[in-house]
């Protein structure tokens, strides 16, 4: 996933940017307000991280230019400042987050990871597609209890397809998830990355999983649960209509998609 570094200390930022890289998120680091926002504005984030020294000054006009300008992405505030009214006025501002310096890289780290899971609408960092389950936070995938080793890219393909499930996603998004526009090659590697991730997955048993949408990009399908056959052991339903009685209930059973 991909993340924009507003900063203006540039030793602490670079610790910030080191302990998410780690992580395998892809960070772009600007130093203006301005960048920041064109950025945003014309490429594909999944969150925003601004490094504030003095967010009672500067901060506020950026998060609510982003938020005037419909650019609803997550938004964690960073700053040495530890006071209940800083704070409030970040949140009021449109922040989703703040953490106050210093602080461990692992707690930014688990943050980022919590904010962008439920952005999308997962609570738990372990996603499960019919038999394949991804571990969205240590970036393990397995079928049937088996690894399936996937590269940073492949990864990254199949993680921004999960967190934006049933919506097809185009090649020249994928190909900014990937890159972040930065020395972007053609966009048919799109189409490479993903047949080897298909083929990945089918050798682990899981076929099907991602679709092309033609004229628009790919898209992750959701499993069909599948209907065990009639057996011709079991008896036949009676023709005879009966009245049911007075205590008889029907129960239905509502099967959800836990993906």
């Amino acid at each position: 996933m991909r993340i924009v570094l507003l900063e203006n200390n540039f030793t602490s930022s670079r610790e910030i940017f080191s302990a998410l890289t780690k992580s395998s998120f892809s960070v772009d680091m600007v130093q203006s307000d301005q960048a920041a926002i064109e950025l945003l504005r014309n490429y594909d984030y999944g969150l925003a991280i601004l490094h504030l020294q003095h967010p009672d000054i500067y901060g506020y006009d950026i998060l609510s230019t982003l938020r005037s300008l419909k650019i609803i992405i997550p938004v964690i505030v960073i700053s040495p400042i530890n006071t209940p009214a800083v704070k409030i006025r970040a949140f009021s501002a449109g922040a989703d987050d703040y953490l106050a310096e210093p602080f461990d890289p692992t707690e930014l780290t688990a943050r980022v990871q919590a904010i962008l899971r439920r952005a999308h609408g997962y609570a738990h960092p372990i996603a499960e597609i019919g038999n394949l389950t991804v571990n969205l936070g240590n970036h393990t995938v397995t079928a049937n209890n088996k690894q399936i080793h996937l590269t940073c890219k492949e990864f990254a393909i199949l993680e921004l397809l999960i967190l934006r499930k049933g919506m097809a996603q185009t090649k020249e998004t994928l190909l900014n998830h990937l890159y972040g526009g930065r020395d972007e090659p053609d966009i048919k590697i799109i189409d490479v990355f993903i047949c080897k991730l298909r083929k990945k997955l089918q050798a682990a048993g899981i076929d099907n999983l991602i679709s092309t949408v033609w004229g628009r990009g790919y898209i992750l399908n959701t499993p069909q649960t599948q209907q065990m056959p009639a057996s011709s052991s079991m008896p036949e339903k009676s023709t005879q209509h009966t009245q049911p009685s007075a205590t008889h209930t029907n129960h239905l059973h509502a099967v959800g998609d836990n993906a």
